[in-house]
This record gives C-alpha cells, structure tokens and sequence, in this order.
C-alpha cells in the first residue's frame, strides 16, 4: 500500500488524509460518568490480579481533555457505550449518556439496558428519545442474552434496526454466559438484529466470522483487534484474512479509548498492517460506520 501506517497519535491525521477520508468513526468508545469510570480504572490498575497480566491506562485523563484528544486525532463520530452490572442502573446510565450526546456535537446518544421487567419501557424511551446506538455487555452483566426478559428489547431493536455493540466474546477471560453459542441462538430467535460484535469476538474469531455471514445485519468492530497487546494472547488466524477480507463492508473500527495500554494510533497501524488494502481501510475507519449512522462528510466540520 502507497500509505504509510501512522508511527504515533499526532501522526493519525496525516494517515486517514492521505486515505482521502474526512476523518474517522469509532464505534467503540467509552464515556462513562465519573463514579463509575473511576471504578473501571480501578479494575484496570489490578489487571495483573483480574486478566493475569498488566493493563496500563494510556488515556486516564479528564473528560475535557480526553474529548480533545479524539479531537486531534480526528473522530468525528463515537458512542459512550454505558453498560449496567446490575439491576436499577440503566434508566440513570440512559440519562446521563443523553445529556453528554447533547452536549458535545461528534457524540452518537448511546443507552443500555438489563434484564429487568422495566426494560422494554425505558429501552423504548431511549429509541423515541433518539438513542442512535445501544450497549451490551454480557461478561460485566453476567447476564444470559436469551433471558426472556430481553426477548421484547430485542424485537424493538430489530425493528428499528438500532445497532447493539455488544461484548459476548470470551476474552479477554470468559464469564457464564460468553461465547457464539448464546449469540447465535439470540440471532435464531431476531435475525434482524443489528448487531456489532465488540473485540471481533475474540478469542472465537471464527465462529463469529460464521455468525456475520449468516446474518447479514451482523457487524464486527475491531476494537483492540490484531493489536500486540492481544496478539500476544488470543492471536488471529491469518487463514481467516478472505472472509475479513471480504465482511469489508460490515467490520467497523473500534477502539476501546480510553482503557487501552497503547496509543490510539497503534490500532490503526495493527489494522493497517493486516494487508487487506486501502480500499478496506477506508470502509473500516470511516465510510461503514457513517452508513450505518447515517453520517456524511459535514460530520468532520
């Protein structure tokens, strides 16, 4: 490829121009309130305890000062993708990531919701409130996806064809409900659902690889994908590179910004050097994710 990778953050700029984009979208982006971020910082700093291995924080900085960095680097669109690890905290994580969209204008208005008898009312007001982007994640949950709770949540969701980043992969550790298994009997029961597969699906790259080419609303987000920090332990099958290759038009760059121990311009660069070509670079940083929130080039004004 005639583009060079970025070497380092302020060099992303350079790179997704001379990509010829308007900049990047990710889809996999946290903004959560204070209390709680704090308490996933702290989780981070005792990662050698809960991963088995060291998880320093590149990015532990102010609100302010963490906008201005995806500023810099040219994100023109994220989520904040909060996320429940029990009952009662959804309709209050709903709120709080609406009054944050409202505030800051590359922001999409994400919400979330738990297996809980409230949760097709306030998941039906977040959707008629103008949430663009929902929240899963069933290792924090600890929750099944297919609780018949979440089965009128899911037919809304389908409905609306709203996308659900959802973290259902069994790393970086397992929890009780992780793998394809529970994913691909939810997709049974509402093969509409628009789906992101966080992290790839890691470390089951292939059978979540299986599941987006069955289902055709299924997308995957890269988030920490081929990076060295997670080669190290759940390494990609290069053998899987042509059907990556050729999901191009459902794979979405993902980050995990903050909460990643490297810089930003690092996950660009392990994408980049997968080989697949700049016309699918450019389908994965920019033109699949504004399709799918419906963005257009005045997004990077």
């Amino acid at each position: 490829m005639s583009v060079r990778p970025p070497t380092d953050d302020s060099d992303v700029p350079r790179y997704w121009r001379e990509l010829d984009l308007p900049g990047l979208v990710d889809v996999h982006v946290h903004f959560l309130p204070d209390r709680m971020q704090a308490k996933v910082w702290q989780f981070f700093a005792e990662a050698a305890r809960n991963y088995g291995r060291d998880w320093p924080i590149h990015y532990e900085l102010p609100v302010d000062e963490r906008l201005a960095v995806l500023d810099r680097l040219g994100v023109r669109a994220f989520p904040t993708l909060p996320y429940p690890h029990k009952p009662g905290m959804a309709v209050w994580l709903n709120d709080e990531a609406a009054a944050f969209a409202a505030e800051h204008r590359h922001v999409l208005r994400s919400a979330t919701f738990f297996p809980e008898p409230e949760a097709p009312g306030y998941v039906a007001e977040a959707l008629d409130g103008g949430a663009r982007v929902f929240k899963v994640h069933v290792q924090v949950g600890d929750f099944d996806p297919r609780h018949p709770l979440l089965d009128p949540v899911w037919a809304r969701l389908a409905d609306a064809g709203t996308p659900v980043v959802i973290h259902c992969g069994s790393g970086p550790r397992p929890g009780r409900h992780t793998g394809p298994a529970p994913v691909a009997e939810l997709l049974a029961r509402h093969p509409g659902l628009r789906l992101v597969i966080a992290h790839l699906g890691l470390p089951d790259y292939g059978e979540f690889l299986d599941l987006a080419e069955r289902f055709e609303r299924v997308h995957l987000d890269t988030t920490m994908f081929a990076t060295d920090f997670i080669e190290d332990f759940a390494p990609f099958d290069r053998a899987h590179l042509p059907r990556l290759a050729a999901l191009g038009d459902r794979v979405l760059l993902g980050s995990d910004f903050p909460s990643i121990p490297y810089p930003y311009a690092h996950q660009l660069a392990a994408l980049h050097r997968l080989g697949l070509g700049e016309e699918w670079l450019r389908a994965v940083l920019w033109h699949n994710g504004a399709r799918l929130f419906g963005l257009d080039g005045a997004a990077a004004a």
